[in-house]
């Protein structure tokens, strides 16, 4: 088949974007031919997508010298680049976007000529698809963040999900998500399936790893800077551990834009050489940190299904996450006793902590991140991990995408 691949903000640098590269290229080695379709900043180079030419990478630019005059939104509210809040657009700001992404989808259908589009993110340009597209058939994925802006940008919420219940198909990333879409968008079970999220086996895994003296004492986090992945409190825990007396050093790969990542940045840097600051990684020097680490921590309130759990568990990293109800239901079954649970705040929306919660949480933590710091690297259990390689994912995708083309 011939797939469109639509993708509202930067095809990397997020989650999704990863996810996006990684089905294109399980497609394209099926025999597929994938184009894709994305929102990019026009001052930078055109964007990459796995190996596809780039003729069939479509674009919606944004910025001074784009087809729309502002950075590209994120689906987050702090990206890991300079992006446009959703809760802070004007009317006249939607109404060239919606415009925009109309026309672009509709170019993009008459050159790509698909049967079949794949968009991501339940969130506002996955709601135009179906009346741009016309009559091909259409698969949305869900990555979490569209249902947290339901919450942020409540006046667009009914026109969001009247366009999106008209696409023909919905993935989600796990059971708690497959409810909630049905109950959101008012559409049967069965035209939602759980397909969970992956990695990328040929590059997280552990051949080649430090040896385990020189990777005990390191501790790895992977996320954009801010309040909403858990950040300020795990730069908190990590205090308490060396107020203690433990050596511990923290090894941050990412980066984020605007006052709360800029505050995060400069406090990081005054607790240099504890905090060692890598930025924005490549996945293969991603992997490679990871190989150099004995512990991951994912200290975030909002997620989807983390795959940067199942990259460093691949790598032979033990694992500390705050209770996530994806984390809980799909990836700790297959972690077991390497992987340490944190009970959560109590939340006020999606991602706020209640404040009065945050001391009790943060000793949670730090007495976590030291329990599991003592153990030191764990070997890596590829087995455990296989339904969550990008192969595996990519067979649960593709099986309604067939189910579209009977």
């Amino acid at each position: 088949m011939r797939v469109l691949f639509v993708l509202s903000q930067r095809p990397e640098l997020t989650g999704s974007g990863i996810t996006v590269d990684a089905l294109v290229r399980e497609a394209a080695a099926a025999g597929h031919e994938p184009w894709v379709l994305c929102g990019v900043p026009a001052d930078e180079p055109a964007p990459a997508v796995a190996d596809l030419a780039p003729e069939r990478i479509r674009t919606v630019t944004f910025g001074d010298d784009g087809r729309l005059p502002y950075p590209v939104p994120g689906m987050s509210d702090v990206m890991p680049y300079e992006s446009t809040v959703w809760s802070t657009m004007t009317e006249t700001m939607l109404d060239r976007y919606r415009e925009a992404w109309c026309e672009a989808l509709t170019e993009a259908a008459a050159i790509a000529r698909p049967d079949l589009v794949h968009t991501n993110h339940l969130w506002l340009v996955s709601s135009l698809v179906p009346d741009a597209i016309g009559d091909v058939p259409s698969v949305a994925h869900c990555h979490a963040t569209g249902l947290r802006q339901m919450e942020l940008c409540p006046d667009l919420r009914n026109e969001v999900v009247a366009g999106l219940r008209r696409n023909d198909r919905f993935v989600v990333l796990h059971g708690d998500h497959l409810r909630l879409v049905g109950e959101m968008l008012d559409v049967p079970d069965e035209r939602i399936t759980q397909v969970d999220a992956g990695y990328r086996e040929d590059l997280f895994h552990g051949r080649g790893a430090a040896p385990d003296g020189d990777r005990s004492g390191n501790l790895i986090y992977v996320g954009k800077f801010s309040a909403a992945k858990g950040l300020p409190w795990l730069l908190d825990a990590c205090e308490t551990l060396w107020s203690s007396g433990n050596r511990c050093t923290l090894h941050v790969a990412g980066d984020g834009a605007g006052q709360e990542a800029e505050a995060l940045r400069a406090r990081m840097a005054a607790l240099s050489p504890r905090v060692v600051v890598h930025g924005r990684l490549d996945q293969p020097a991603l992997a490679d940190l990871m190989r150099r680490c004995a512990a991951l921590v994912l200290p975030s309130f909002y997620e989807g299904l983390p795959l940067v759990l199942a990259e460093a568990r691949a790598c032979g990293c033990r694992l500390v996450s705050t209770a996530l109800p994806g984390v809980v239901s799909q990836l700790a079954p297959a972690m077991g006793k390497d992987l340490r649970l944190v009970s959560m705040p109590r939340l006020i929306g999606p991602d706020t902590p209640v404040s009065e919660d945050l001391p009790a949480f943060t000793e949670r933590l730090a007495t976590e991140l030291a329990n599991i710091l003592a153990l030191g690297p764990a070997a890596p259990n590829p087995t455990a991990l296989q339904p969550f390689t990008w192969h595996a994912v990519y067979a649960r995708v593709a099986s309604v995408w067939r189910s579209l083309a009977q």
